[in-house]
């Protein structure tokens, strides 16, 4: 009967001399290795891609050291929840027992207001502050918070490594241990999983597991490349499952249909992605796709930007979900893209052609003796402040660029152009 513990967890290491990879850290001569041996540990941001060690390196240490460690993911805490943490360590404070560990996953995605809510804390030595991030502390990690911590960089596994933990799965777990496995080629086990240790494990937990029948399992290239792709579920935030989630996102969004677009919301948000990369989606959505047919999708959209930086998970997702159903929602138009797109092929086409005189400014004498402004019709002066005048140059003078999208927003502006401009352009 197989085990409900996956594969990856069964081999989490249970002290330093287990751990794989990061020898720069933890090797015999590891800066971080002669830390735990002094015993003096300050607070620490561990910096890498995913599945390198960073949460099994921070329960390592505080089992070396001996420390009680509070745990927070910054996906599912707040701020209520690092002051109950801070409230627990002190009442640990007595004697001369150490402080303990605040272990806090995914730290980059702490707003400011929640990442201040330490500072206190970690001042004073109530707690030993150890961060996991994915992104550059040097720009979402609060400036008062990062001086007070040393940052380690976590690389993804070499091949070796790779080799290692393979070989190690192999030989000492007990399920994989109860089938003959023979592994003819890594080569694409080892591209697959990107250096990652858990997505390594977890791709050899899934080929073994889809043989039930065969006594003797072969793993190779072929075997593992047609495996995968029989189970694209999961979402990788730099390979191609990340790239076919946002696009399914913004395609929903596009077409209407909220259902979808929350849904494909929800799978970004559980796989782990930065709220500012979705609400920068967001923002490039209303002015794509949204645009003049709701002008107001954009303001919506910049203000989630700026309220998901404040508020930070959990609550940042609801912002998130309310801007997405509403851009879903509105009505649709291409219009402001396709004008600057076939703005900036003119602009191609026809090189840098001169401004028109009457439209050149003209802030010295020699300059209006030339002809510069010379002409030119101040549109607040007449009727209902518009004049017909060229503003384009001579060469295309009568040239339509912006094409009003079919919507009733645009199909307003659209009389109000025609009226203006009559039959110089096709809007």
């Amino acid at each position: 009967m197989a085990s409900n513990i996956p594969l990856a967890e069964r081999l989490r290491p249970k002290n330093l001399d287990e751990y794989i990879g990061q020898t720069h850290l933890v090797g015999e001569n590891g800066i971080l290795r002669k830390i735990l041996e002094s015993g003096n540990l300050p607070s620490i941001i561990f910096w890498g891609p995913p599945g390198v060690g960073k949460t099994t390196l921070a329960k390592l240490v505080a089992a070396y050291l001996n420390r009680q460690m509070y745990t927070l993911s910054a996906v599912h805490s707040g701020v209520k929840d690092v002051r109950s943490a801070i409230e627990q360590a002190k009442k640990q404070q007595f004697f001369s027992k150490p402080n303990p560990i605040l272990f806090i996953d995914e730290i980059h995605r702490f707003s400011k207001s929640q990442q201040d809510s330490l500072l206190s804390a970690v001042e004073q030595g109530i707690v030993t502050l150890i961060g996991a991030t994915t992104e550059n502390p040097s720009f979402e990690v609060i400036s008062p918070l990062l001086s007070r911590c040393q940052v380690y960089i976590l690389n993804s596994l070499d091949e070796e490594s790779l080799k290692l933990l393979t070989n190690r799965a192999l030989a000492t777990d007990y399920e994989l241990k109860t089938k003959k496995i023979n592994i003819e080629e890594t080569d694409a086990l080892f591209r697959f999983s990107g250096g990652d240790a858990r997505k390594l494990l977890n791709i050899l937990e899934l080929i073994v597991n889809s043989d039930t029948e065969s006594e003797n399992i072969k793993i190779n290239n072929k075997l593992i490349t047609e495996k995968l792709q029989e189970n694209i579920a999961t979402y990788d935030k730099s390979g191609e499952i990340h790239y076919d989630v946002i696009s399914a996102f913004i395609k929903s969004v596009r077409g209407s249909d909220p259902n979808a677009a929350v849904y494909w919301l929800a799978r970004m948000i559980e796989a782990g992605e930065d709220v500012k990369f979705i609400a920068r989606r967001l923002i490039i959505l209303a002015s794509e796709d949204i645009g003049l047919a709701n002008p107001n999708a954009l303001l919506l959209a910049n203000n989630c930007f700026q309220a998901v930086n404040i508020i930070g998970f959990p609550e940042s997702r609801i912002i998130l979900s309310q801007t997405t159903i509403y851009l879903a929602n509105s009505p649709k138009s291409n219009s402001a893209y396709m004008a600057i797109k076939d703005a900036q092929n003119l602009v191609k086409e026809t090189g840098d052609l001169p401004v028109p005189l009457h439209l050149r400014n003209a802030p010295t004498k020699l300059m209006k003796n030339i002809g510069y402004g010379a002409d030119y019709k101040y549109t607040h002066s007449f009727d209902d402040n518009f004049i017909e005048q060229d503003y384009l140059p001579e060469k295309i003078k009568n040239k339509s660029i912006y094409k009003a999208g079919n919507n009733q927003q645009e199909t307003k502006s659209k009389e109000f152009l025609i009226k203006k401009w009559k039959k110089k352009y096709d809007f």
